[in-house]
Formats: C-alpha cells, sequence, structure tokens
C-alpha cells in the first residue's frame, strides 16, 4: 500500500527526477521564467521555494545545501546574489504558475513558471483599491438615506392626496357646469328682454 506517499513521480526514476528537477531550477533561477507542462511547474514549486527560502540566510551552510539539490554554482551564485536581495521581505510565494492551454502535439497542459517578484508586466500594473460591500453600502445608505425618507414622506403625501383630489374632482366639475349654465342663461336673458323694451 502506498498511503500518504502523493508527490507526482513524473514517470519517472527517483534519480532521473532529481536531475530533472534540479536543472529546471537552474534554468529558472538564471532566466526567472520556463516553459513547461503544469505537472513539472507544480513539482519544481515544491522543489525550488526551499531553496529560495534558505538563500535569504546568506551563510556557507546553506550555500551548501544549496549547491548539494542544485549542482551549479552559477545558479547558487544567481540565487543568493540577485534573488535573495530581491526576495527578501517576502515571507513565501517567490513563484507563480500559470496555464497557457494545451500543447499541439500531446495536448498536455502547458504552463510557465516565473518567479513573482522579476515580473515587470505585473509590478507595473497599478492596484486597484479595494472597496469592500459593506463600506459602499453603508456609505450609499447613509447618503441616501435622508432624501428617501423624504421621498417616501412625499409619496404617503400624494396618495393620502389623491383620494382627496378624485372625490373633489366630480364636484368641481359640477360647480363648473353650473357655472357655465348659470352664465349662458344670464346672457340670453338680457337679449330676450331687450326686444321687450324696445
Amino acid at each position: 500500500m502506498r498511503h500518504n506517499k502523493k508527490f507526482n513521480h513524473l514517470g519517472r526514476t527517483a534519480s532521473h527526477r532529481a536531475s530533472m528537477l534540479a536543472n529546471m531550477a537552474s534554468s529558472l533561477i538564471m532566466h526567472k521564467r520556463i516553459t513547461t507542462t503544469l505537472a513539472k511547474a507544480k513539482a519544481l514549486k515544491k522543489y525550488v521555494e526551499p531553496l529560495i527560502t534558505r538563500s535569504k540566510n546568506d551563510t556557507t551552510t546553506s550555500r551548501r545545501v544549496v549547491f548539494r539539490y542544485l549542482q551549479d554554482k552559477y545558479a547558487v551564485k544567481e540565487l543568493f546574489g540577485t534573488i535573495a536581495a530581491k526576495v527578501a521581505d517576502r515571507p513565501g510565494g517567490y513563484t507563480r504558475v500559470i496555464k497557457l492551454g494545451l500543447r499541439q502535439g500531446d495536448a498536455a497542459e502547458i504552463a510557465f513558471i516565473e518567479l513573482v517578484d522579476f515580473d515587470e508586466n505585473m509590478a507595473k500594473a497599478p492596484k486597484a483599491e479595494k472597496k469592500t460591500r459593506r463600506s459602499r453600502r453603508s456609505t450609499k445608505k447613509a447618503v441616501e438615506a435622508a432624501p428617501a425618507e423624504e421621498a417616501v414622506a412625499s409619496a404617503d403625501a400624494e396618495k393620502t392626496a389623491a383620494p382627496a383630489e378624485k372625490k373633489a374632482a366630480p364636484a368641481a366639475k359640477k360647480a363648473a357646469s353650473a357655472k357655465k349654465k348659470t352664465a349662458s342663461a344670464e346672457k340670453k336673458a338680457p337679449e330676450a328682454e331687450a326686444p321687450k323694451a324696445e
């Protein structure tokens, strides 16, 4: 039984896998970004991040431990020089894996793995200010609360006034029609009386 044996063997023997990861780690350290399959990128992330953490403490012992893994003195020099200086204040998470899609020949998932602090495109992008919903809603509520209450009050007043207006409207129509009738009757009356006087 292989309980708790979770890491990816990558279809290789232990020696082949160790050599491949050491070479990939050296390439990543020297070039800052490499393209590979997604499975290898994830395995490399687990392999190289502890080495980068080790490089923050620049002692002879740390250099020897890292050299034992990488077997490349130029990569060790680069790691303890420029990379260690850039990642000094980062508490882990030194690499980023980004998927690129499927490879044409065998449909393998392709990804690139890069050192986070050496990607100029991501560093130049301005960080959007975080606006939490809670704060945005509370400010809207505070600003719109008074006008909303006034609108509700005016709507209530209109509702109460509307039935009164509806009741008053027929009476007003009757009064207007009565005035028209009296006015027309007054006009006709003098005309009728005028011929009698002559």
